[in-house]
């Protein structure tokens, strides 16, 4: 990309005019904004330290020598400084022309790079997946497309939380309460039903802290001295000691649990490589502390509890095994760990984590290292926000979350009834119209919430994200349809683009990237107009915003951008005559235009994990 030469020539010329060796990197290079003459922008004040000159000076030499150096460079202008340069049409043109048909277009090689194993999902076997989970599996699947884009090899990888003592509320309960239920005798979804005596059994155990608080107890007394609690926890050591009628209900019940975290990650479009098991972790991890206690690195206590301390490093002990010999959290992850890296020797192994669990994974980290593990070096907690609705907090103990299955069915028959009503569906077979439905409203979701920065905190609405203008994703997908209805409407005419790409689909992946001379396929206007300059400008961008996100680990980022590139081309569409224009050159070039854009709305929106329509 040019970038990267502009910044080599820096280098040669700061070496020619001032003498100095620089480094590369120290010089920023960016998009120049709209309201400013230039294509790019180029940052000078790091430089002035060479040129021992004011940074207007120095940014003019610079610009001259450039331009007398680099052909694609037509003019440039100081702004404080700030170097803008802009590019000669040619440049514009050639880029067009040599990637307008390219399917590597935005992605790159890595052939000697380590795999990155990419954890996301990580539910518990106790409840149904919910929004808090949704988001979880979007950035996850999500990113794990934009690191494959970015030349890694990708292991996605989910852990499941089948053990502990949450997931012993819900066998208890249903013992308790249950009477033989089953998911067919009671028409619910596994999961659904599983939740269900989760949330029975939080809702008794809340009922009997509050009579013992009416005994004198204080509410941290009553909690652990409650009956169900201490029942929980018996069955808890029973399943570490092997139990087998308990062991047998948990494999029924969490049987029925993964039957329906399936059915939701085939509607939501998730897919993993391997699925870990916190019930075989949770052992490597026993291991793993009764090595390092061995080895002195850890302390028993006197009630037999085993701890890891961080004395110069300001962190509390942490607990690791309880004096009963059961695992906690810590434990299972230190063993998971472990596991992976002796299984891929990862280049990294991420996360994808809440951000209230930023101590957890911090304390994870400093445990390996003290324990003497390389693992702990590779390990990065992606940590992002929760997500609200308009409503408020979701409470999984109280059962107000808003459940994955129900907000995707939602999502659909918002879709249904906006789309009905807008009359865009008028003629399709109701099959077709059924899948429309299903990728707006999918797609309406997936948006949404990923074009929102990981870190920060999200408000959820549901209505909004449906909307077909504005920065949703119905709009984009209604924008990718209108490009495709273009290029139907011009091969109806007899100005099919010369590509064998199209008048096909535009998600066609029988694509080739054959040697063909593809600059003898465009036609060259005599001069860009504005609008066209702009959309190939951004559409220019686009490898380098799939490197930041994979840089950043952010989806927002391509989110974003295609939200750009489709408000461009919509201003392009309404200002300019693509099949009412009279020169058919022209022509062709603007159908050429317009299904590269196309194109990069398509590849942007897949590294989302969201499908792109061809009509609507």
């Amino acid at each position: 990309m040019i970038g990267n030469k502009i910044r080599d020539c820096y280098v040669t010329a700061v070496r020619e005019l001032y003498k100095q060796e620089i480094s590369p990197e120290i010089i920023g290079f960016e998009k120049t904004k709209r309201d400013i003459d230039g294509d790019f922008t180029v940052v000078v004040f790091p430089l002035i330290r060479y040129s021992r000159k004011s940074p207007e000076v120095t940014a003019t030499e610079l610009g001259d020598w450039l331009t007398d150096k680099l052909p694609e460079i037509l003019k440039f202008h100081v702004i404080k400084g700030f170097l803008n340069l802009t590019m000669t049409e040619e440049f514009w043109l050639e880029f067009l022309a040599k990637e307008a048909f390219s399917n590597e277009f935005g992605r790159s090689r890595k052939p000697d790079a380590a795999p990155i194993v990419l954890e996301y999902s990580s539910p518990n076997t106790n409840k149904p997946l919910h929004l808090g989970h949704i988001r979880n599996n979007l950035l996850g699947y999500s990113l794990s497309l934009i690191l494959e884009a970015n030349g890694y090899d990708v292991r996605k990888v989910n852990l499941v939380n089948d053990r502990g003592i949450h997931i012993c509320k819900s066998l208890f309960a249903y013992m308790k309460w249950g009477g033989g239920e089953t998911p067919e005798s009671s028409g619910m979804k596994g999961d659904h039903l599983v939740g269900k005596y989760y949330v029975l059994f939080e809702k008794e155990y809340k009922k009997e802290i509050c009579e013992l608080m009416t005994t004198g107890m204080t509410e941290e007394e009553a909690a652990k001295s409650a009956d169900l609690i201490t029942e929980a926890q018996e069955i808890l050591r029973q399943w570490e000691a092997k139990d087998p009628d308990i062991i047998r209900l948990w494999r029924t019940m969490n049987g029925w649990t993964y039957e329906g975290f399936t059915a939701t990650y085939d509607r939501l479009g998730v897919e993993f490589d391997k699925v870990y098991y916190e019930s075989d972790t949770y052992l490597f991890g026993k291991e793993l502390v009764y090595e390092g206690l061995e080895n002195r690195l850890l302390e028993r206590k006197a009630d037999g509890s085993i701890w890891v301390r961080f004395p110069d490093e300001g962190l509390d002990e942490k607990l690791l095994l309880r004096a009963d010999g059961t695992s906690v959290y810590m434990t299972q992850d230190l063993g998971t760990a472990e596991q992976r890296y002796e299984e891929y020797s990862p280049l990294k192994m991420i996360y994808v984590v809440g951000n209230e669990q930023v101590y957890h994974f911090d304390v994870l980290k400093r445990a390996l290292r003290i324990l003497g593990k390389p693992s702990a070096e590779t390990i990065y907690h992606l940590s992002y926000g929760m997500v609200e609705l308009p409503e408020g907090k979701m409470k999984s103990r109280e059962g107000t979350v808003v459940d994955a299955d129900d907000l995707m069915e939602e999502m659909y028959r918002t879709a249904e009834e906006t789309t009905r009503s807008l009359g865009k569906v008028d003629d399709f077979p109701e099959e077709e119209a059924n899948v429309l439905f299903d990728t707006i409203g999918m797609g309406a979701l997936k948006y949404f919430i990923l074009k929102v920065d990981p870190k920060k905190n999200m408000l959820f609405d549901p209505k909004e994200s449906i909307d077909f203008n504005g920065n949703t994703g119905p709009f984009i997908q209604y924008t990718y349809a209108r490009i495709q209805s273009l290029l139907r409407k011009a091969a109806d005419a007899g100005s099919a683009i010369p590509d064998p790409r199209y008048p096909k689909p535009c998600h066609c992946e029988e694509r080739s990237d054959a040697a063909t001379e593809t600059s003898s396929l465009v036609p060259r206007p005599s001069s860009l107009v504005l609008q066209e300059r702009e959309i190939i400008k951004l559409l220019y961008q686009y490898p380098s915003i799939v490197e930041q996100a994979g840089e950043e680990l952010s989806p927002a980022l391509i989110a974003n951008y295609i939200y750009e590139l489709v408000k461009e081309y919509n201003q392009f569409y309404q200002e300019v005559p693509v099949l009412r224009e009279e020169d058919r050159g022209i022509v062709i070039f603007r159908l050429v235009l317009s299904a590269f854009a196309g194109d990069v709305i398509r590849k942007g929106m897949g590294l989302l994990g969201i499908r792109v329509p061809e009509r609507m």
